[in-house]
């Protein structure tokens, strides 16, 4: 009784904070090869994917689609810490995956691009790792999952600013196997 509760609320509240963006520069999703318009590639540490598609399947009452779900997680400044409202999308997240046993997920580390490449390539690494852990401990299995990080090479809001560098600040969460 306590799940089926849980997860309309977390799509609640999930959805509410993705009313709130306000009106940012966006940039175009990427070519099919997966990489931006800017020099470096990113560092793969365990496996790289393409952007998922938004195809869902058709699950049981109090279950989400992917469609549905939100796949991106923002992070603090210089942080690569889970703050609770990013820890009910990391907890959705997880819960389609405990659905779709045949669902992987490749969890892309981004910064804004303050920093050197180096420390932004690290600071990546340790975001991806950062939700990659809190899945394992919400009974995801760790080789369905794998991390890259892309540090500030893959931004999706243009702009020198505080609200860009704040959408900037996050990991994606990117399917296949669906």
């Amino acid at each position: 009784m306590k799940n089926r509760l849980v997860v309309p609320l977390l799509t609640v509240i999930a959805l509410s904070l993705a009313a709130c963006g306000g009106h940012q520069a966006v940039k175009p999703s990427s070519s099919s090869s997966g990489q931006s318009a800017s020099s470096g590639q990113g560092a793969e540490t365990s496996g790289a994917g393409q952007n998922g598609g938004a195809a869902g399947n058709a699950l049981g009452a109090g279950q989400q689609s992917e469609a549905q779900l939100v796949r991106t997680v923002h992070f603090a400044f210089n942080s690569s810490h889970i703050d609770s409202t990013n820890r009910a999308i990391v907890e959705s997240n997880a819960a389609y995956m405990n659905a779709n046993p045949q669902v992987t997920v490749v969890l892309q580390g981004n910064t804004d691009e303050r920093g050197t490449r180096e420390y932004n390539l690290a600071l990546g690494e340790r975001r991806a790792q950062s939700v990659k852990r809190m899945m394992r401990v919400l009974g995801v299995a760790t080789d369905r999952m794998k991390t890259v990080s892309f540090g500030a090479e893959k931004p999706v809001a243009l702009g020198h600013n505080r609200a860009a560098w704040r959408l900037n600040r996050r990991v994606d969460f990117v399917y296949s196997g669906n």
